[in-house]
């Protein structure tokens, strides 16, 4: 990286990061860098995630929170570095409901068979166990007697049980999340968070992108505080902390759109 940076009198990040390198990780990033038009948007990133966690992925707006795990997924090259994700077929992803395009003329029960995909690929068929699958995600996302429902019609709310019903239908043991909880309501927030302790649980991997951190300290153990480069990773209590909070705003307010070009 050719660039000074700014913020080198921030508070230093602990320097323990959650995630040295461990063979049972479900997600490992060594020295990962993403670049926007060769602008850094991730800086330097190392750590896992361990199996069975349970991680939120904190940070100010810009922070490369999303960035980060459409790069996880595979939907964004890297510029820098490795990302080593075991079960990458064994993967699901919500992306932010405002990325999802509801104009496409589907039902709602067409969404959630999606989550069959990997295991039918594009010209396979539904089995009748799939289907039964697809009705019980509805039923548990409180959305019975929906599937002939047109997407464009549902409320956003509604949207978003309809895409967690397709996560359920997928059966994933990683399951990354994007600001899942983004313009929904209350209610409905507190029944999707029941689904994901649940799938904690049952020993998936979670890791959700989140602005509230209220609610981060409240439901999840582990956190990744980002700045486009790491803050601290590790358990919540440990890395929400007013030091590490005021070095993520110093970090990121020292980042600007005409970043210097990374040459890392």
């Amino acid at each position: 990286m050719d660039h000074a940076h700014a913020h080198d009198h921030a508070p230093k990040a602990s320097g323990h990061f959650h995630g040295s390198k461990d063979a049972d990780a479900a997600i490992a990033l060594d020295n990962v860098t993403i670049a926007y038009q060769r602008h850094p948007a991730v800086h330097h990133l190392s750590g896992s995630f361990a199996k069975g966690s349970l991680t939120a992925l904190v940070g100010p707006n810009g922070a490369g929170k999303s960035t980060l795990l459409k790069a996880i997924v595979g939907l964004l090259p890297l510029s820098g570095g490795h990302i080593d994700v075991p079960a990458r077929g064994n993967l699901a992803f919500l992306p932010q409901v405002t990325d999802v395009d509801r104009s496409f003329p589907m039902s709602v029960r067409e969404v959630v068979d999606l989550g069959h995909w990997r295991r039918i690929g594009a010209f396979g068929r539904l089995t009748p166990a799939m289907r039964a699958s697809s009705s019980a995600a509805l039923a548990q996302v409180g959305l019975a007697g929906f599937d002939a429902r047109p997407i464009a019609s549902l409320s956003v709310g509604q949207f978003q049980r309809v895409l967690f019903a397709r996560l359920i239908a997928a059966d994933a043991a990683l399951i990354l999340l994007d600001e899942p909880f983004n313009a929904v309501d209350q209610r409905t927030v507190a029944d999707l968070m029941r689904l994901i302790e649940g799938w904690h649980g049952e020993g998936r991997t979670v890791v959700a992108a989140l602005h509230d951190l209220d609610f981060v300290r409240a439901h999840f153990p582990h956190c990744l505080l980002l700045a486009r480069e790491p803050i601290a990773w590790g358990e919540t209590s440990a890395v929400l902390t007013p030091d590490h909070l005021a070095s993520a705003r110093i970090v990121a307010d020292s980042w600007s759109q005409a970043a210097d070009i990374c040459a890392a």
